[in-house]
């Protein structure tokens, strides 16, 4: 019961944050209220079909021949009130429900989450547009492993039924006049708990979406267009702290914390982007458990219970939230090595944003870090820019 208790308050933490990260893009940063009949607000249908893919060898399932759904997406236009929606193309907010059917409900059961959600074009034209939509949230599945009743110890990928959800699609959509626009095009979802509780290998699914959109006012608002300062080219300190729960190898087993720091240099580009370079430290208990308890290394537990890296990267920024997507190259190991390279996806919500004085940005965070397709854990934290 406390294990589980530990689980439902980190997962909830970083869930909540995640909930709330696009939800501040609206409210916090643009200032916009949201009105039942106003232009540019509308709901999005689609049907989704695809299949469950394998992504690395550990992943034994048996996988469906099909996997299907159905998403629903509540959405706003952005029309220029705040500075970040011009520089980024007058984007559009959503929070969306997505339903999917993974084709075998003894082992994979079936998913019903809910993301907040952002779409960017890309290229559009008097009626066409090609979009692309990120987002992500919390999912609830109902089979995960079980090694009691109802047994399932074939799932080796879900471990618990509260998971991340991550959601990537691109579609083509022509609009037929300003209430409808009809779209089709590809997506993948992809579920995992960061390793909070094993087995955690993840499940993907790749598949086509086909749906239509409805605006009950009109889905072209009208925008505003000013000259915009291009804003200067700083370069900052920054500093986060971050900490983890990750669950032993073995199925049921206890938690550990893990403790991240990382420093690293930014430099704002184009007005609304941060590049960036540093350094990343993680120290994970986990591992000096398992040392300890095998009798390896000893005396070095500590010392091979320690990871660092350098790492690099890019933050979209709009408004007081930003999308960080950064990529790591190990300098020093843990005793339990595993792959050279990581990746981390990290939604970022600035309390602080200044162009002067001692602080100017302070901001809370969550990340997800994977190795390639395999996730290793979720993280959140704190963080400053000097």
């Amino acid at each position: 019961m406390v294990v589980m208790k530990n689980i439902t308050v980190m997962q909830c933490g970083i869930i909540c944050l995640q909930l709330s990260m696009l939800l501040c893009v609206y409210a916090a940063s643009s200032g916009q209220e949201v009105k039942a009949g106003r232009p540019g607000m509308g709901v999005e249908l689609q049907l989704l079909g695809g299949r469950v893919f394998k992504h690395e060898a550990k992943f034994t399932l048996p996988i469906p021949e099909l996997t299907s759904g159905v998403d629903v997406n509540l959405i706003w236009h952005t029309y220029g009130r705040k500075d970040w929606e011009q520089r980024r193309r007058y984007p559009r907010i959503g929070i969306g429900v997505t339903g999917l059917h993974y084709g075998n409900d003894a082992v994979y059961g079936n998913l019903i989450g809910i993301y907040p959600n952002l779409t960017l074009p890309l290229i559009a034209s008097n009626r066409t547009e090609w979009t692309l939509k990120i987002g992500n949230g919390v999912g609830y599945v109902n089979r995960e492993y079980s090694r009691t009743a109802p047994v399932n110890t074939v799932n080796v990928a879900i471990g618990s039924k509260i998971n991340d959800l991550i959601v990537v699609s691109s579609s083509i959509g022509y609009r037929v006049n300003d209430h409808w626009t009809v779209k089709a095009g590809g997506f993948v979802t992809h579920i995992s708990n960061g390793s909070v509780r094993k087995p955690n290998l993840g499940v993907n699914v790749a598949g086509v979406n086909l749906g239509v959109a409805y605006y009950p006012v009109t889905s072209r608002p009208v925008r505003t267009e000013r000259n915009l300062p291009e804003l200067p080219a700083r370069y900052l300190i920054q500093v986060r702290y971050g900490m983890s729960l990750v669950s032993s190898n073995t199925a049921g087993g206890p938690l550990y914390p893990v403790y991240i720091g990382t420093g690293y240099v930014s430099r704002r580009w184009r007005s609304h982007n941060k590049v960036f370079a540093g350094v990343d430290y993680s120290y994970h208990t986990n591992i000096n458990a398992h040392l300890r308890n095998n009798n390896l290394a000893v005396g070095r537990e500590a010392k091979e219970s320690y990871k660092s890296a350098v790492v690099v990267g890019n933050e979209y920024l709009m408004g007081r939230v930003g999308i960080m997507l950064q990529a790591g190259v190990y300098l020093e190991h843990s005793y339990m090595r595993k792959e050279d390279v990581y990746q981390k996806v990290t939604g970022t919500y600035y309390c602080i944003q200044r162009e002067h004085g001692p602080l100017k940005e302070l901001f809370v965070y969550t990340s997800l870090k994977a190795h390639l397709n395999v996730a290793e854990m979720g993280e959140m934290g704190i963080g400053v820019g000097l």
